[in-house]
């Protein structure tokens, strides 16, 4: 069986195009994560919520009017990954763009269940591209968490905040005293590059942790500037997975320990930026007790006497979730 879907985009098949192949753009309305090599053999992996990994092959690419996939899921042996084939066709119409999509190669049982999943996304972009903004994508969100899950969860939460960044908020300050938003987007990516070495991950080449940025780099929004370090982290956290230990060249840690580190770090950032730019952060009460546990579990008294973490502030006991969290890591909920 197949499913097949069409919609109307407001835009030029060129733009569609975009919308529909490119990591920083599929970020915005499909994926978490996204990684494709845009020819034909090319391999993807994308992920659509946390956990859940769709991987294969690009078959054809026709740029501005077609693109396939050989598409599947990691660890499901029903859809495996390149077990299912993905086409997607933009036509122009009406001064926009007609946006066709059809899977095929799945049964009964598969066509209704990726129905209902490409559906809530097509619908998500139409809603970019008649307003720029898709919204907080909270279908699919688990209700239980490992790290791994977590940090894909607390990942597209960070996501989302970024997206809003723009070059004339650098200099703006946030509740890390010491990090403006430009110093805290280096203190990130130097963290999560220091993970994602250790985890053997695939990353760009980078000027050391703190080195100042040149003038290109400068011109590298925010989003994608963490994207290039996050993504493949993620991706090589997910192959290794959650078993022994990890050697971070000053401290050989369990690895549940180093991805504990990865959510807290980017649930965490995540509202500190949402607080520089002065908006609320968007999380789900699941996922923010999940990082909170985790943060318990891991914010010793010793890390607060180093100058790791501040000291607790207080908040009622009634606080959402996130609240609780930042007063744990030593913030003022009042900030966001």
């Amino acid at each position: 069986m197949s499913f097949s879907k069409t919609v109307y985009l407001p835009v030029a098949p060129a733009q569609a195009f975009e919308l529909v192949t490119q990591p920083d753009r599929l970020r915005r309305w499909m994926t978490i994560t996204a990684r494709i090599d845009l020819r034909a053999g090319g391999d993807f992996r994308w992920t659509v919520v946390p956990g859940a990994h769709a991987a294969g092959a690009v078959t054809e690419v026709e740029p501005g009017r077609r693109i396939s996939f050989a598409f599947g899921w990691e660890g499901n042996e029903e859809v495996p990954p390149g077990s299912t084939d993905v086409t997607i066709t933009l036509e122009p119409a009406d001064g926009g763009t007609k946006v066709t999509l059809v899977h095929a190669g799945l049964s009964p049982e598969q066509e209704a269940m990726h129905a209902q999943g490409w559906t809530h996304y097509l619908d998500r972009l139409v809603a970019l591209a008649e307003t720029g903004d898709a919204g907080l994508d909270a279908w699919g969100m688990p209700k239980d968490f490992d790290q791994l899950k977590g940090a894909d969860g607390s990942y597209a939460v960070l996501s989302r905040v970024l997206t809003a960044i723009g070059p004339e908020h650098a200099g703006l300050p946030t509740p890390c005293a010491e990090f403006d938003v430009a110093a805290l987007t280096e203190h990130v990516r130097g963290s999560i590059v220091s993970i994602g070495t250790a985890l053997g991950a695939d990353l760009p080449s980078d000027p050391a942790p703190g080195a100042d940025l040149t003038t290109d780099d400068a011109d590298v929004p925010t989003e994608a500037r963490l994207a290039v370090v996050i993504q493949p982290t993620l991706e090589a956290f997910s192959r290794r997975g959650l078993e022994g230990e990890v050697d971070l060249g000053f401290a050989v840690l369990p690895a549940t320990l180093v991805a504990t580190f990865l959510n807290v770090e980017m649930l965490v950032h995540a509202w500190d930026y949402a607080a520089a730019l002065g908006r609320t952060l968007d999380v789900s009460p699941e996922l923010s007790e999940y990082v909170l546990g985790l943060a318990q579990s891991t914010i010793t008294d010793e890390a607060r006497a180093n100058g790791s973490f501040a000291e607790e502030t207080l908040v009622d006991e009634s606080a959402h979730a996130l609240d609780r969290l930042i007063a744990f890591t030593g913030r003022v909920p009042s900030h966001g």
